[in-house]
């Protein structure tokens, strides 16, 4: 059963929309109820891969060989025969490393604190938890599938479920923010894909392709050396094309080895598109494609528009979890295959790290709606996450993996905050209360904890992973000299910008005299029930003990994290100067 545990992380909620689909209504009121079962068994599940995970194992930390990721899953799934062209395959991939295992458990937590929330979705429930549950399944998918072309599925859909949970179960202005959302998902996914197409194009699986040389009867018996071999033969052009098999698994598009010689993506190749070579302006697609999910300033339009619309549960997984599939794709996918681009373009990203950092903050300085002000607040706290990838230092990617989890937490804690007000007032704007302590006692002490961790206050999470962030990006002008520290000490500006609005926004709803602009809705303003706090107080439990204990997270992504900060500088240097002599 063990050896399956990714497979059933994927595919049980996937299943699990088949299951309410097909059962009768007699069952309407316990759509909930198993919706909150299977992804309370994804976050049993994806516990239990992390007690097991060795991040401390020297040859175990992924990023650069199949071999080295824990809960490996490999099956062939796709081989087409392209005649003269060879072969081409996509392989059913999963696994894990320090890049996603952390996501992993962020994914299985925030979904499971979703799915609570959703219990008070009144309106079409089976057609709510059934997309709900297909969202779980293909959300663990990114974060799993080692095949690009396994990735993208997932990727694009997510794109389904997400646009008819917005537009069916969202506000008034639904509609306009889901088709928002899908337009500018959709073009970075359009972005994604040429890159994806050209990449398969240009590499080939060396295993693969050694077994249809004869050099091994199969893969199973496929040494490196023979490995080697196949490698040198591609070089020197001893092999003919009718015998490439050409791939989408990631770690292969990572070696330059495996590029076909004078293919649109090779080293080698030199063409130029607007004066940039081709696999420069390759990276920057895949980039602009991530930083869209990020989302990075100037295309983070959809997002506030998309959580002010959103139903709390939706908005719960959209900051908490679904934001975060733009940070790691980059990592995964720019950084990991095109290491050359991410050092090109490292100072460029910086300043657009910096750039959301402030734009995010001084909007929602002055932004009177609180889901809207913690839309904001997202895209400044996901600048961090931009900084600390550019910087290309074990500290910087660190921090931003840290800020990527920690942010997952509070903003989903946010949100329900958020969430609690509005299903009692059905108002959000912050002008109209004031006072709320002397109300609702818990919901003020647990909204005061949202706040501080999201501020960056110090025994919280949000301080470590900002304090990470800034630690790398400032000594990365000595490590590589990709981030100049002027950038860093502008990008500290935020942490005043974000007290200042939190500060504005809690003092303004919780202190001072009581005050409801509709004083019809008094009656409703009763404090926390038992449903409210078993999702708000394990958020912030959490996310005091990773701010008091933070090597509890870091002890499970360093390893991975050295050797992708390794890779992406020595190599990515290394291409570089390929690329420009060339």
């Amino acid at each position: 059963m063990s050896q399956f545990l990714l497979t059933l992380l994927v595919f049980v909620p996937i299943l699990g929309t088949f299951l309410i689909l097909l059962l009768p209504n007699q069952f309407k009121a316990h759509f909930g109820k198993i919706t909150i079962a299977i992804n309370a068994f994804q976050l049993v599940v994806a516990s239990y891969i992390m007690m097991g995970y060795q991040g401390l194992l020297e040859n175990m930390n992924g990023v650069l060989s199949l071999s080295s990721f824990q809960y490996l899953e490999k099956a062939e799934w796709i081989l087409l025969n392209l005649g003269s062209f060879g072969r081409l395959s996509a392989d059913y991939i999963l696994g894990v490393d320090g890049l996603s295992n952390s996501m992993v458990l962020l994914a299985a937590i925030v979904l499971l604190i979703g799915s609570i929330s959703s219990l008070e979705i009144q309106k079409k429930k089976r057609g709510f938890y059934a997309l709900y549950l297909l969202l779980s399944g293909t959300i663990m998918g990114c974060f799993l599938a080692l095949d690009f072309f396994l990735f993208y599925l997932f990727f694009e859909f997510m794109l389904l479920p997400m646009y008819f949970l917005i537009g069916i179960w969202g506000g008034k202005n639904s509609e306009y923010a889901s088709i928002k959302f899908f337009i500018y998902t959709l073009v970075g996914s359009i972005f994604i894909l040429v890159i994806m197409i050209a990449l398969a194009a240009s590499v080939i699986d060396p295993a693969a392709t050694a077994v249809q040389l004869g050099l091994a009867t199969n893969l199973e018996g496929v040494t490196p050396q023979i490995i080697d071999k196949v490698q040198t033969m591609l070089i020197s052009g001893e092999i003919g094309q009718s015998d490439f098999v050409r791939t989408f698994t990631l770690v292969h598009m990572m070696d330059a080895k495996n590029y076909i010689p004078d293919s649109i993506l090779s080293l080698d190749y030199g063409a130029t598109l607007f004066g940039t070579n081709v696999r420069f302006i390759a990276f920057l697609m895949v980039f602009i494609g991530f930083a869209i999910k990020l989302p990075v300033v100037p295309l983070h339009t959809w997002l506030p528009d998309a959580h002010v619309e959103a139903p709390t549960s939706i908005s719960v997984v959209l900051a908490g979890v679904l934001l975060k599939i733009g940070g790691y794709g980059m990592l995964r996918i720019a950084y990991s295959i095109f290491p050359d681009g991410a050092q090109y373009f490292a100072w460029y990203i910086a300043l657009g790290g910096v750039i959301s950092i402030l734009y995010g903050a001084f909007v929602a300085l002055g932004t009177h709606n609180l889901k809207r002000l913690i839309a904001y607040s997202s895209v400044s706290h996901m600048g961090f996450v931009m900084l600390g990838i550019a910087s290309l230092t074990a500290e910087g990617v660190t921090g931003a993996i840290f800020q990527m989890f920690s942010h997952g937490i509070i903003s989903s804690a946010l949100f329900l905050i958020a969430g609690v007000l509005y299903l009692r007032t059905g108002n959000l704007e912050i002008e109209n209360y004031s006072g709320l302590s002397s109300k609702m006692p818990r919901y003020t002490m647990l909204a005061t904890i949202g706040f501080f961790a999201s501020l960056g206050l110090p025994g919280f999470s949000g301080f470590m992973a900002e304090l990470f962030v800034f630690l790398g990006a400032f000594n990365s002008s000595a490590v590589n000299n990709l981030v100049p520290r002027w950038m860093t000490i502008t990008a500290t500006l935020g942490l005043v910008l974000s007290a200042a609005y939190y500060l504005w926004a809690m003092q303004r709803i919780f202190l001072g005299k009581f005050y409801l602009k509709d004083a019809s809705v008094e009656s409703k303003l009763k404090d926390l029930d038992m449903r409210e706090l078993l999702m708000l107080v394990p958020l912030s439990i959490m996310t005091l003990i990773l701010g008091i204990y933070p090597k509890l997270l870091i002890n499970l992504i360093e390893g991975s994290v050295t050797v992708l900060v390794e890779f992406a500088n020595f190599v990515g240097a290394d291409h570089i100067r390929v690329i420009i002599g060339g």
